[in-house]
């Protein structure tokens, strides 16, 4: 009989941890679907209507994911990143950057997952530091500004999480504006500068990215890296 107790008690801690986290997925991709438009947000939007956006921060707080299921954990962190960075730029609206609010990043805490953290903790200790060798993250976590790869309007999910982050990182490094190509001169991105040791694990900055290229940049290439864009990726 006791064992049949700690059965069922297993089973119901199972089913409504798959249910909370089914939940989360399917109204963050309801937000995003509704908010966000070519890589860009609407924060004048959720702004005037920020009620979507706290039950999901509410949400996000209290459910609890484990590495033992790498995509449930990876899908809703960088879900969970992107849903944050939106609330601190709603905190402080109207802003013209990220950067123009104080502590952005390495300051402002948020409680997901069951664990305080800061956009920066969040990105390079619980996501960077549990699985070293996904580089592919830097083109799902969308920091605010235009500089980084552009927020997609759907959420990301355990089942779909390999399909989306070879398609993000595909978009992005075939992006002239994102990779620019003159001849055998690159600018890369200064993601690949402040990130580099994730780009090398392989060989060069360039193998990883000729990995997702149409068009080859020659081995040879010249690297440099052109200035961040920290300007809002808002809707206008």
């Amino acid at each position: 009989m006791k064992n049949l107790v700690i059965i069922a008690t297993f089973l119901v801690a199972t089913i409504g941890f798959s249910q909370s986290t089914t939940e989360f997925f399917t109204k963050s991709d309801a937000f995003f679907k509704k908010h966000v438009s070519n890589g860009r947000v609407n924060y004048k939007a959720i702004k005037s209507n920020p009620e979507m956006l706290n039950q999901l921060m509410d949400m996000a707080a209290t459910m609890k994911v484990s590495k033992s299921n790498p995509k449930t954990f990876q899908a809703f962190f960088i879900n969970a990143y992107n849903l944050a960075v939106i609330k601190g730029v709603i905190n402080k609206f109207p802003t013209k950057s990220p950067l123009s609010i104080k502590g952005f990043f390495d300051k402002k805490t948020y409680t997901l997952g069951g664990t305080t953290t800061t956009l920066n903790d969040l990105e390079n200790k619980i996501l960077r530091k549990n699985f070293p060798k996904e580089a592919r993250f830097h083109f799902a976590l969308v920091c605010g500004g235009l500089g980084c790869p552009p927020i997609i309007a759907e959420a990301y999910t355990p089942a779909t999480l390999e399909k989306q982050l070879q398609r993000q990182a595909t978009i992005a490094l075939n992006n002239p504006n994102f990779i620019k190509v003159k001849g055998k001169k690159v600018q890369l991105s200064q993601i690949f500068e402040w990130y580099k040791g994730d780009f090398t694990q392989g060989g060069s900055e360039i193998d990883y990215v000729n990995q997702f290229r149409k068009e080859k940049i020659p081995t040879n290439a010249k690297i440099s890296y052109y200035p961040y864009n920290w300007s809002l990726n808002i809707i206008k």
